[in-house]
């Protein structure tokens, strides 16, 4: 059941007052309560609930930060939703404060789970899907190797070319003539 997001509701989210709702991040999949502490989400993506229950029944999982349910989220499902955060974000500017702000954490916790539970830190997660991605679209596009960098989330076509190289041994370039 949708609840309207009043103007004293949208109030108490910007200025961290209790109220009898939780509010849920359409690009997050996460719900907090209004005292949360976590960044600000885009009025355009919020969504209100009168209970846990219904947050959860409506696929959003529970703030790490301000924990709405009174439980702590496994350290397993943080990285997990961590981990769906970077493959539906990848190709945006991210920073581990920017994912750990996103994921309702703090970004030294962030860096030390995800690397006890995945033996990667989220930048080398990151750069392996960007790694990924950019390898489907040198196989299925005629992009040129700046738009797949571009596209992939790499900042410079350098820093892809480099990237790519060390993980395969062979350069973008080199894999898209063998590959199409």
């Amino acid at each position: 059941m949708l609840h309207p997001l009043t103007n004293g509701r949208w109030q108490k989210i910007i200025t961290n007052q209790s109220g009898n709702f939780f509010y849920g991040v359409k690009t997050t999949k996460i719900f907090c309560k209004p005292t949360c502490h976590s960044k600000t989400p885009n009025k355009d993506n919020v969504l209100i609930f009168k209970t846990t229950r219904e947050a959860i029944k409506s696929g959003f999982r529970p703030c790490k930060r301000c924990q709405p349910t009174g439980q702590t989220l496994s350290n397993d499902e943080w990285v997990n939703q961590i981990k769906k955060y970077l493959q539906l974000n990848y190709q945006q500017k991210l920073t581990l404060d920017k994912i750990a702000l996103d994921c309702h954490g703090s970004s030294s916790s962030l860096q030390r789970i995800f690397k006890k539970i995945t033996n990667k830190s989220p930048n080398d997660y990151l750069i392996e899907l960007r790694l990924q991605h950019s390898q489907q679209l040198l196989r299925e596009t005629d992009y040129s190797i700046k738009t797949i960098a571009a596209r992939c989330g790499f900042n410079s076509d350098t820093y892809f070319n480099t990237s790519f190289k060390t993980k395969y041994h062979q350069t973008p370039l080199d894999y898209k003539y063998h590959n199409n």
